[in-house]
């Protein structure tokens, strides 16, 4: 009976679920092997369509950035725990000082697009304080310079998610017993090794939730580029994401876009695979 009454609680979010994404899932990677089209009658092609995706040269380069978006999330972990530590502190004004911390998550991707792009411009805010104090000779076009402009949107990315990671380990911060701190103390142990003996090892579990989301966050690195660069400049902010979409809504080629929808989708299951068995916690089976 206690089972029934949860599977009835259940029912209406399991429902939506099935409706909105469950099923939008399997028929879209379903579609994915057929020659779909709007105007046309439907076609099994097998695997046409990923051949067609891995031998262009978009996709290909979509796939190598978002793996190296990659490279973004230990940043994005290590300074979201140094941000928790630092104001997990009771220090007159704190408050503000997380909020502050926390704005950028909820604001909206088209303001910081625009409030980022008026910042990378060449002759924008970024440039002048590097002029101002001497650190480059000229104008730095971040988003305009094929080696630089994606690494420019990765560190937009990071920005964002500071914050968002930050509240997470600051409630796991708060959660950890003091008891066992004090007994620390007691014990003589430094500030420092509390942290990598006690603190540490009670944040597993949210190190492990937080890494498995910023890994699919940047895998799935697609507002950014859109808001900021559309791609460019010659297709050096291409994402496997971006390049989905601009498959299948900019030039309407559906079952090309859901091929690559797939592909990522397979790579966010395998890395978040990874994850799960690397940094899980020891004492969990």
């Amino acid at each position: 009976m206690r089972n029934l009454t949860a599977w009835l609680f259940l029912a209406p979010a399991l429902a939506l679920l099935a409706v909105f994404s469950f099923w939008p899932v399997a028929f879209g990677s379903l579609l994915a092997f057929t020659d779909y089209s709007l105007i046309r009658d439907t076609h099994w092609v097998g695997l046409d369509n990923f051949r067609y995706i891995f031998n262009n040269e978009m996709f290909v380069t979509g796939l190598k950035n978002s793996l190296v978006f990659l490279l973004m999330v230990p940043f994005v972990q290590i300074g979201a725990l140094s941000l928790a530590v630092l104001v997990n502190n009771q220090l007159p004004g704190i408050r503000y000082f997380r909020a502050a911390f926390y704005v950028p998550v909820v604001t909206t991707v088209s303001v910081v697009g625009i409030m980022w792009g008026f910042m990378f411009h060449e002759q924008g805010a970024l440039n002048y304080v590097l002029m101002l104090c001497r650190l480059v000779d000229a104008p730095v076009g971040w988003l305009s310079n094929d080696s630089l402009a994606l690494f420019a949107i990765m560190f937009v990315t990071l920005w964002r998610g500071l914050g968002w990671y930050m509240v997470m380990y600051l409630a796991a911060l708060q959660a950890v017993p003091a008891d066992m701190q004090e007994a620390a103390i007691l014990d003589g142990a430094s500030r420092w090794q509390r942290f990598w003996k006690i603190t540490v090892p009670m944040l597993r579990p949210t190190i492990m939730v937080c890494a498995i989301l910023s890994v699919l966050a940047a895998l799935k690195a697609y507002q950014e580029v859109d808001v900021l660069t559309q791609g460019g400049p010659m297709n050096s902010t291409f994402t496997g994401l971006y390049y989905a979409y601009d498959q299948g809504l900019k030039h309407l080629k559906l079952p090309r876009a859901l091929a690559a929808s797939f592909v990522m989708s397979v790579f966010c299951i395998g890395i978040a695979l990874l994850c799960l068995r690397y940094l899980k916690p020891k004492h969990r089976p």
